[in-house]
This record gives structure tokens, sequence and C-alpha cells, in this order.
């Protein structure tokens, strides 16, 4: 891997991206951040690189994209050798075998010497990716919808490539992240007031036939926020002295709202020792980066492994069920492109509550990826996890989700 600087393209706004940036900051590798760092022609060159990237002009280094894929908006890892990177845990598992030092130093993002301790940890990633984005997504348009500033900020970062018009982008974003709160969970309930003081385009919408999940949402924020503050209160990280893939994770989403205060102001309030640890890795502050032997399967991460088999575990296999439903009648959409249609549609079940919900191939890979991860382990490490995880046969092949 170059020591020449690589360039991580996206917004802080992303809680990908700045999951990125831990992984980059922990690993040493030199990096900045476009485009808000950048000049104005290389801020231009880096989005044609992009697009380029998307559109299959240039080759993916890493990760291969199967047809269940999507590429995100934001964030990349461009490589001063011509390397095009995407997928936050993707790059995880590159950095691992490419980051300067990676192999003399021997504190990998996801070890490889203790395979339940290995699931584990990808297994808080994938759940704080999916289902905890829904979570801070709600915080920021919903809890903090009348203090966040995410429009301006934007607006600043993204001046090098926009110029001028950088503030339009401004004004616009808001609007457009509010509309997307349904395809992201949160729907409003029909007919409420709550929000009449903001401008129409700022108000979090209900969807017609859909049910409210505002509560849904916020009580499993409420829980992830009481299983991971007993852990942080009593240790720097997660799985022990040091960071791994799932405290990026979880720091890339909670520190999300570090920016939106009434987000914020809740984090603070109900786990004041996780909002110290989001602050201090915020400023580049990892402590020690020791060895893998660091890190221990315990079981003071129950309580975060019961959150992720409450949570993120029904809602996997709700969605594949759904889409290898919609599959087999012969859907071609799905993902945000089906929902805006009405397409792919299904109807489940989440911490007692209903919701109404549209297929997610790229979560269909997820899913799949970690069940095969989940079916190649022996039976001791199998048994190791099912102490610690509630309800882990539905990690099984066979398992089923009464999704409709």
């Amino acid at each position: 891997m170059s020591e020449r600087p690589w360039v991580l393209w996206g917004a802080e706004l992303s809680p990908f991206a700045l999951k990125v940036e831990a992984l980059l900051r922990f690993t040493g590798v030199p990096f900045r951040w476009l485009p808000r760092s950048g000049g104005c022609l290389e801020a231009h060159r880096c989005h044609l690189r992009r697009a380029r990237v998307v559109s299959g002009r240039l080759p993916v280094s890493w990760p291969r994209m199967t047809e269940l894929d999507e590429f995100p908006l934001v964030p990349f890892l461009f490589g001063p050798e011509g390397e095009n990177l995407y997928d936050s845990s993707a790059i995880a598992a590159w950095l691992d075998r490419h980051a300067p030092g990676a192999q003399a130093r021997g504190a990998p993002l996801v070890p490889a010497g203790d395979p339940a301790l290995r699931f584990a940890i990808r297994l808080v990633d994938e759940a704080l990716d999916e289902v905890g984005l829904y979570l801070v997504h709600h915080n920021r348009w919903v809890v903090a919808a009348r203090d966040n500033d995410a429009g301006v900020r934007l607006a600043r970062e993204m001046r090098p490539l926009l110029g001028p018009l950088a503030p339009l982008l401004g004004r616009k974003f808001p609007a457009r992240q509010v509309r997307r709160l349904p395809y992201l969970f949160s729907v409003a309930p029909a007919g409420t007031t709550a929000w009449d003081d903001l401008p129409a385009r700022l108000r979090p919408p209900a969807r017609v036939g859909f049910p409210p999940t505002h509560e849904l949402l916020e009580q499993a924020f409420s829980e992830l926020l009481a299983a991971v503050e007993p852990v942080l209160s009593a240790r720097s990280y997660l799985f022990g002295d040091r960071l791994t893939l799932a405290d990026a994770a979880v720091y890339g989403q909670l520190g999300m709202n570090r920016s939106d205060p009434s987000a914020w102001a809740w984090i603070r309030r109900d786990a004041p020792a996780t909002a110290e640890w989001i602050a201090r890795l915020a400023r580049g502050d990892f402590g020690g980066r020791g060895s893998e032997s660091g890190l221990a399967l315990e079981d003071a991460v129950a309580p975060l492994l019961a959150w992720v088999c409450r949570t993120f575990v029904p809602l996997m296999q709700q969605n594949r069920d759904a889409y290898e439903r919609h599959r087999a009648s012969g859907e071609p959409r799905f993902n945000e492109a089906a929902f805006r249609r009405g397409r792919a549609l299904y109807e489940g079940t989440l911490l007692g509550r209903p919701f109404r919900h549209v297929a997610k191939s790229f979560q269909v890979r997820v899913w799949s990826d970690l069940r095969a991860e989940w079916d190649a382990l022996d039976a001791a490490d199998r048994a190791r996890l099912t102490s610690l995880l509630p309800g882990a046969h539905g990690l099984d092949r066979d398992g089923r989700a009464p999704a409709r």
C-alpha cells in the first residue's frame, strides 16, 4: 500500500464516512477528505473518478460486486495507484491485508485467530450498518428536526466541488433527506401535528398504508444505548483494549448524531460514557493499538448481542423472505427504486410492533454472508456464541421469519 495519501471521498454527515475515517486513522493510512479539503480541480477529478467507477468505466479494486449490491453515494476510498474501494466493511478487510505494517502490527480490525470473536464483531458491524443507520437518520431528521444544521454543513463541505451552487444544495438537501425517511424505516403517525411549526418540506412524513414507526425506532435506539453504555463505562472498547471493526461501526453511526443537538443531548443524557468515547474517537485518540490477544468474547457484550438478535436478526430474516417471494413472482426492482414505485413491499413486525417496508437486495447479501460464516463455525465456537446470543437459531440457514 502506497505511503502517499489516499482519498476518502465523502462527507462527515455520513456515518459510513466517519466509520472509514476511524479505520484509516487507527491503521495509520495517510489520507485526505475530499471534496472538503481539496481545490476545485481536484474535487472535480475525484467526482469524475467516482462516476466512472459507478458506471463501470473504471474497475472496482475491492470488494467484488454482485447483482445484489448497490453503489453508495459515499464513501469511496481512492488510492494513489488507481485503487478504487467502496463499502465500509469491505474497506476494513482491505486494510487488514494492505495497510502499512498490517502484518507486523498484529492488530487486525477483524481478528482471525478466534472464529467466534470474529463472528461477533462482524455481526455487530453489520447490525449497526443496517439497523443503526435507520436509528441515527431518524434522530437527525425527526428527533433533531428543529435544530440540526446538516444542510449548512454539507454545503460547506461541497463548496470545492460546487462553488457558488453549494448553498443551493444546502437548502435542498434537508428536504430530500426528510422525504427519504420512510425508505429508511421512519414513518410518522398519520395526522400528527407535532411538526406543524416546521416548514412543510421539513415535516417528517407519514405514508399511506404504512404503520408509524417512530416509537419503534426510538425504543430500539434507547435499548442500543443501554446495551453499549455499561461496556464503554468499564473498558476502552467493546471487545477489549483496542478498536475493532465493531467499534468503528458503532462510532460511525452514533458519531453521526454528534452534530445534531437534540439527538446528541439524548446520547449524553442516557449514555455519558458512550458520548465521551465518541468524542475521544472523533479526536483521533485511540489509546492502545495492542495485539489480538487484548480482545475477547465475554459476557459484558451479551446485552449488545441480545439487542442485535432482537432487531437486526429478525429484520434480515423478514427482508430475505420477502425478497425471495418477490423474485419468485418476477419482480425485477428492489431497494429505493422499488420503494418509490410502491413495489417489492412487505409487512412484518419488529420489537412487537408492525411495520411495512421494501425488500432490499443488498441486505440479502449481508445476511447470506453472515449465515455462511455461522455455518462454517465448529460446534465449540457456536456453543460459545449461543450462550451470548438469545435466539441464535435465527442464524441457521433454514431459519424462516413470519414476514408476509
